[in-house]
């Protein structure tokens, strides 16, 4: 567990939550499942003194809860917000919670799709208290935890970081980074997608791999249903933050009419973010499923040259084997049948027919398109 005071100004780490807030800023309290599993006795006497208020049984469950979608709920005294992450991980481990959909092992598919972790990220925000619930090896918290300690140490104008200024914003902007985190993958996502559209479209290719190529679609559903999720929560957070008014004396816990904008503007930078990778993700699923159409179209594309080759050459040999077939009646009297030159004869004109035909077949381009 992390606990940071955060103030205008500065930024400290404790190695437990501080007997009270301090004068001016606000408190984040960051554990990982697990911790708040086994110190939820501790850290909800800490809530009740830092904001004179625990967080209800229903939404601990909902913080504990591995496999929860997202959503967002509120009360009078504080807002519960579950975030499904989509990062590059292993999931969460066994003890914990066992594999989603997404995160099940499989023998075969991108591997990229494989490693996408989308255990859920729990946010517990109090006016000046912020209590994130997050699996175990988050890199995204312990990152922009780092980020915060060196925007609080150093010249902001030096370090080009901008301490928040409020608990709703610090949930804001850890929030962005989670969402952030799936727009990193999804050039490598990308690239093996398109790989497999390739081997599907290889013309001397026999794509043999379906079962691996149902589970990445059924895994790019997935996702799909989790952005929409993640979009549902947001949306919901941001009709709540409309509710919100500023005192008469400017002097709220989210920094008077500007700091309320600020909120505001981040959040629909944060909707816009997820409706990219909700745009990205269906455009995959897409790609995927336009890939499998086009492969069976070349498939029956190459099928017909074939039975258009078997076609033309089965009418080049229908006229030779009608001669054949006329020198052997059983008649007595045929023309140039005892003759000493008659086949001769007949294998001549069996020639030329066969010639004349593969020429007319060949400038009509229904040999040459079924060799290529």
């Amino acid at each position: 567990m992390r606990v940071f005071s955060i103030v205008p100004g500065g930024v400290s780490e404790n190695a437990v939550p501080p007997a009270a807030l301090p004068e001016r800023g606000y408190v984040w309290i960051a554990c990982e499942r697990s911790e708040f599993e086994q110190q939820q006795a501790m850290i909800q006497a800490s809530l009740r003194d830092l904001c004179g208020v625990s967080i209800v049984d229903l939404h601990v469950s909902d913080l504990l809860n591995p496999h929860l979608p997202s959503h967002f709920d509120y009360t009078s005294q504080y807002d519960v917000l579950v975030f499904r992450r989509l990062a590059a991980g292993h999931g969460e481990s066994p003890r914990d919670t066992q594999p989603t959909p997404v995160q099940r092992p499989r023998k075969s598919g991108p591997p990229v799709l494989r490693r996408i972790d989308t255990s859920p990220v729990g946010f517990a925000l109090f006016d000046r208290v912020l209590l994130t619930v997050h699996p175990p090896g988050c890199t995204t918290l312990a990152h922009y935890a780092s980020r915060l300690m060196s925007s609080g140490a150093t010249d902001v104008r030096v370090s080009g970081a901008q301490i928040p200024g409020s608990s709703a914003d610090l949930m804001l902007r850890i929030v962005n980074h989670l969402v952030d985190g799936y727009l990193a993958l999804r050039r490598e996502l990308t690239r093996q997608l398109d790989h497999w559209q390739s081997e599907l479209l290889h013309p001397k290719a026999r794509f043999n791999n379906w079962g691996a190529l149902l589970e990445a679609r059924i895994a790019l559903h997935h996702l799909d249903e989790i952005c929409e999720d993640q979009r549902s929560a947001i949306l919901d957070w941001i009709e709540a933050l409309a509710e919100w008014e500023v005192s008469e004396q400017g002097t709220d816990h989210f920094g008077g009419h500007r700091g309320l904008e600020l909120l505001r503007v981040r959040s629909r930078d944060l909707l816009e973010h997820i409706q990219r990778v909700v745009h990205h993700v269906r455009q995959l699923e897409q790609n995927a499923e336009v890939a499998i159409q086009m492969h069976f179209s070349a498939q029956s594309n190459r099928t017909n040259d074939t039975m258009r080759t078997l076609t033309a050459l089965t009418a080049i040999f229908l006229p030779l084997n009608l001669i054949a077939g006329i020198f052997g009646m059983n008649f007595e009297f045929i023309p140039l049948l005892h003759e000493t030159s008659g086949f001769w004869w007949a294998i001549g004109t069996m020639s030329l027919t066969a010639v004349v035909l593969s020429v007319l077949f060949w400038r009509k381009r229904y040999i040459a398109h079924a060799g290529r």
